[in-house]
């Protein structure tokens, strides 16, 4: 692998998704997505007496899915790059921690599936054989943590997004057909001032954008060189703002871009107000969505761009303003 221009990393040996696995809960599976995903529940506890276990049975199986469905051992897979949004990773931790495979707990809010392919892609590259990548969230959880109990029946403004209750997973290797990463953007802190904690793909969409720029100046290419540019999650709104700016710096991206949050959910019938969010949507939506458009060749060229809001529920009472993150992988078949 080498570097290019100031946050982009080109493979030589292009990483393969080897394969993916997706769990939702029963509002994604009522969706306009719901045939893609490998498992849909039908209740938010799923035989657990809290969310936080049920989130980390989420995982688990999940992760178990997507090892069966390789054909490779867990005794192969040298190392799992995980996360959630709950404090300290406890989902991915608990969830994974009878796996008996290295672990590392990795955390960028919503943005976290994507920063673990990368962290997964550059081990692949270098020293590793087979890696694991995994994200779940929990509505009632995330919830629970950042905003108000569920009980209290709080109102959401029209700019929230909901949580997704979901994980996906994929494995990475030295080997396989495709499809294949071939570069990764980092992305940089973007603060813009603001504090909304219920308007997150406000706070967010910046920061798609100064990593969106970043990948097109690092790699000399344009927004018509993919077939899809996927964010996750922005949201409506999010999505909105995304494409105005990306417009006014002189890119046009109206024709090939959309986002997870916005595809996961019907937004009139389900009443999600922005769209889906969470370390689940990015992560359920690729791989129980696009990974399969690219094996079917559908898309060739993807570039997924997963966003992340930097903050948790006491910042927010502190009022702390909401730094946003976006990172970037191009997958191409």
């Amino acid at each position: 692998m080498k570097k290019i221009g100031s946050q982009t990393i080109q493979f030589i040996n292009t990483p393969t998704i080897l394969e993916t696995s997706s769990i939702v809960g029963p509002k994604e599976s009522q969706g306009p997505l719901a045939s893609y995903f490998d498992q849909c529940l039908e209740d938010e506890f799923w035989g657990e007496d809290t969310w936080e276990k049920a989130e980390s049975k989420i995982i688990k199986e999940n992760v178990n899915s997507v090892i069966l469905k390789s054909g490779i051992p867990a005794t192969n897979i040298d190392f799992c790059f995980a996360g959630d949004l709950l404090n300290q990773c406890i989902s991915s931790s608990f969830g994974l921690r009878e796996e008996n495979i290295p672990f590392f707990g990795v955390f960028g809010a919503c943005s976290t599936f994507v920063e673990s392919m990368i962290l997964g892609s550059i081990a692949v590259e270098g020293f590793a054989n087979n890696v694991l990548c995994a994200t779940s969230s929990h509505f009632c959880s995330a919830e629970k943590q950042f905003r108000f109990p569920l009980e209290l029946g709080n109102q959401r403004p029209p700019t929230s997004q909901w949580t997704v209750t979901g994980a996906g997973s994929a494995i990475l290797s030295k080997t396989g057909n495709g499809p294949y990463i071939t570069h990764i953007t980092s992305g940089k802190i973007v603060d813009m001032g603001i504090k909304d904690a219920n308007n997150m793909g406000a706070a967010m969409a910046p920061a798609a954008l100064d990593t969106l720029i970043c990948h097109f100046n690092d790699t000399g290419r344009s927004p018509n060189y993919y077939d899809a540019i996927i964010t996750g999650d922005l949201g409506h709104i999010g999505k909105d703002i995304l494409l105005e700016l990306s417009a006014d710096k002189g890119y046009n991206i109206k024709n090939n871009y959309n986002d997870c949050g916005v595809l996961i959910f019907d937004k009139e019938s389900q009443d999600t107000h922005s769209g889906g969010s969470g370390c689940g949507c990015c992560a359920s939506v690729f791989s129980g969505y696009f990974y399969k458009q690219l094996k079917e060749q559908k898309t060739k060229r993807l570039l997924l761009i997963a966003t992340g809001a930097l903050t948790n529920s006491t910042s927010s009472q502190q009022g702390e303003s909401i730094p946003g993150i976006a990172h970037a992988i191009s997958i191409e078949i």
